[in-house]
């Protein structure tokens, strides 16, 4: 998952998942010259300096200056926008797109922080601060969104360039910028402009609210274990769990605190099934406990302000106004796809349960399969069936072995070497960062800096994801990347490794690949970073591919005690077991991505959503041994902003790309190091971004449009020769 904060001007207004539209009219403020000057005041508005074309200035942060530079920062960006806006010449591309890139600098330093505050160290001081800027944010956007002699230049130049196209790149920056101003309400009438402001504003604090209380029930529950109760788990588990309890003040007891990073490997491996029911219940029912942080009211209001606002623009639901820039471009499309695949995703669930039931059975458990036994019992299948046993598989997969791994996989597709930069050397946010140099292996070019937080704790909102403090761009000087990956593991006891699942080795992989994504980038507009939510995931989800590959393996899957190379016996069982237990995976993602469409098509007038959830999911037959991956009060992609909403089916629609496109590199001489394939997939489907239309970059890649075949056939589903 990717999350970028570092545009908050009319690029990231029109384009970007992180912020939400608002509307109104306003009286311009007199043009003011902006200086750089203005900003030195406050250290979060304030030009990055040092080494690498200058850092964010981490060790400085201080929350007590967000307040004052978020509102700095709305008023310089406002000013260039008044800048832009009376420039008596006729418009065109250098005097209103141009300055319109170039705008809100200081206003995106101050998001880089805010985003960590947000993201990576949460408060309750910051989220009152949260709290009250999201309104005035709201209403600032809306000054960009709506202002009416902006959008009229704008028309303009993108009425001129149909008539005399401009530079490929140029041409499609005056697209996405003319189609956000146009999605978002430029062109209606003031008295609608108004409702949407409101709408808007109403919004923004609704997704406040509904992140935080997610982030307040992962801190509020903890389950507490004895020594007597660790049985199953192991040492290393044991260990990682002592500590998080002693971090919490619970010295000499277990913590399994409630993300899934804790959750998932408890549920694997704990034979005590009440607290593994304790456990499950403290994770699924996040948002869902009735009080004051039970977000269902929340979510029936969101979908109600989204329908009336999308039907301000004369849309009948939000999906459809959503997916017209997307590759499905409708959401029959994205249904049409999850249907297809929807009916051998539960098959395949009846046949594991049926598998585990009977090993339970034999072992005179007494028990009927139940959701917080599916990843236990599928263990012991694993073991059974194909004699894998996960934690056994854990004992190969250290986390700094893996990164090693990346950086080796980078180096061969993409020519980059990653070397650390000494301590002190770059601001760092906490303790637990670290940073690597990005250059190029050939010619040392300095490509970015790659920082690394891969832990959980306090503060820190839970799964895994990828961030840009600042994107590549050469129109106005080349910019380098500053990248980062953001993980959830448990800290590790002092001296001892991080031992981690294959599920969450792969998802490292997962999002080293949106950071790769970021690095490769060679576009000259900032607006061209900006991703295209079905297809953003395919990038990421095809570097998944290269955790299993010979080379890695051998290589750096060793054993975290011998340093022995994983035996072949094992690295084959492995591979014989890659599709057990996709009923499972599979099944739980397309449900959240299901719910999430159906949801947005449905009336949401006096919407129970706790209710249409039961619903939706007995008429989906959803198997009743496997729950929602993000059941709905805690849905964070799709209430908690706009990113991932009616788009959670874009990891499914991005992976038909990419099992079609790891068959380009399994059919290719050298396989998934072939250097003519990877030269190609750099080249359309990494460097150009936004550039190019991303169904034109992926038939230039393969020659052909991708194929549901290779999915189906990857996860073990029957392929439809129909």
């Amino acid at each position: 998952m990717t999350h970028t904060y570092t545009s908050i001007t009319l690029k990231a207004i029109a384009l970007s998942s992180f912020l939400f539209l608002s509307s109104c009219n306003q009286k311009k403020e007199p043009v003011e010259t902006v200086t750089e000057t203005e900003n030195t005041e406050n250290v979060l508005l304030a030009e990055w300096t040092g080494r690498y074309g200058g850092t964010p200035a981490f060790d400085k942060m201080n929350l007590q200056d967000l307040k004052p530079a978020l509102e700095k920062g709305m008023k310089l960006n406002l000013k260039e926008i008044d800048e832009i806006t009376n420039n008596p010449e006729a418009p065109s591309f250098e005097n209103t797109i141009v300055p319109l890139e170039k705008s809100g600098a200081a206003l995106g330093r101050v998001f880089t922080y805010y985003g960590i505050l947000s993201s990576n160290m949460s408060s309750p001081e910051f989220r009152e601060i949260q709290k009250e800027m999201a309104p005035k944010l709201s209403e600032f956007r809306s000054k960009i969104s709506q202002n009416t002699e902006l959008f009229q230049r704008v028309k303009t130049v993108y009425d001129n360039a149909i008539k005399n196209p401009l530079e490929d790149d140029q041409q499609r920056v005056v697209q996405l910028t003319y189609k956000g101003f146009a999605m978002n309400g430029a062109e209606l009438d003031e008295e609608k402009k108004k409702r949407y402001a409101e709408i808007n504003k109403g919004l923004s604090e609704l997704y406040t609210n509904f992140s935080n209380n997610i982030l307040e029930d992962e801190e509020g529950y903890v389950t507490y274990l004895t020594k007597e109760q660790l049985s199953g788990l192991s040492e290393p588990l044991i260990k990682a769990y002592a500590k998080a309890a002693a971090d919490r003040g619970e010295e000499g007891k277990y913590a399994v605190t409630n993300t899934r990073s804790a959750m998932d490997p408890f549920l694997t491996y704990s034979n005590e099934r009440e607290l593994r029911k304790k456990v499950w219940e403290n994770y699924y029912s996040r948002g869902d406990n009735g009080d004051d942080k039970d977000n269902n009211e929340n979510i029936a209001k969101i979908l109600k302000l989204r329908k009336e606002r999308v039907g301000l623009l004369g849309y009948d639901n939000y999906a459809e106004w959503r997916l017209q820039n997307r590759m499905a471009k409708t959401p029959e499309n994205a249904m049409k796809l999850m249907n297809a695949v929807w009916p051998a995703a539960i098959a395949r669930v009846e046949e594991e349960v049926a598998d585990m039931q009977a090993i339970a059975n034999a072992n005179g458990d007494q028990i009927t399969i139940a959701p917080w036994d599916y990843r236990y019992y599928a263990e012991k299948v694993r073991k059974k069936k194909y004699d894998l046993d996960s934690d056994e598989v854990k004992q190969y997969l250290q986390l700094d072995k893996l990164r090693e791994a990346m950086f080796y996989v980078a180096g061969e597709l993409f020519n980059y070497k990653f070397t650390p930069v000494e301590e002190n050397k770059v601001p760092v946010f906490h303790e637990d960062v670290h940073v690597w140099e990005v250059t190029d292996k050939t010619s040392g070019e300095h490509i970015g800096l790659w920082y690394l937080d891969p832990f959980a704790r306090p503060g820190k909102r839970s799964g895994a994801w990828a961030t840009t403090y600042r994107s590549h761009t050469t129109f106005d000087g080349k910019k380098t990347v500053l990248a980062s990956n953001n993980s959830n593991f448990v800290k590790p006891a002092p001296g001892e490794p991080v031992l981690v699942s294959w599920d969450d080795a792969t998802t490292f992989f997962h999002e080293f690949g949106h950071a790769l994504h970021f690095f490769a980038s060679e576009v000259r507009y900032p607006t061209l970073n900006s991703g295209v939510r079905d297809y953003t995931e395919f990038q990421s989800q095809l570097l998944e591919r290269w955790l299993s590959t010979d080379e890695v393996i051998n290589t750096y899957l060793v054993h975290y005690k011998t340093g022995e190379p994983m035996p072949k016996t094992l690295v084959d069982k492995i591979k014989k077991a890659a599709t057990f237990n996709q009923g499972f995976a599979t099944t739980e993602y397309l449900a959240s991505a299901l719910m999430d469409m159906k949801l947005h098509m449905a009336d949401p007038e006096n919407i129970d959503p706790d209710a249409f959830e039961k619903v939706t999911l007995a008429e989906l037959n959803m198997p009743k041994e496997v729950v929602m991956r993000h059941r709905t009060p805690h849905f964070g992609h799709v209430f908690s902003g706009e990113g991932y909403a009616t788009a959670y089916y874009g990891y499914m629609w991005a992976d038909v790309l990419t099992s079609d496109a790891a068959e380009a590199f399994a059919e290719a001489p050298d396989g998934f190091y072939d250097k003519e394939v990877a030269a190609k997939l750099v080249k359309y489907l990494f460097a150009p971004r936004n550039a190019m239309d991303p169904a034109d970059a992926y038939k230039k890649f393969r020659g052909r449009e991708a194929k549901i075949e290779a999915l189906m056939k990857d996860r073990g589903f029957p392929v439809n020769k129909s």
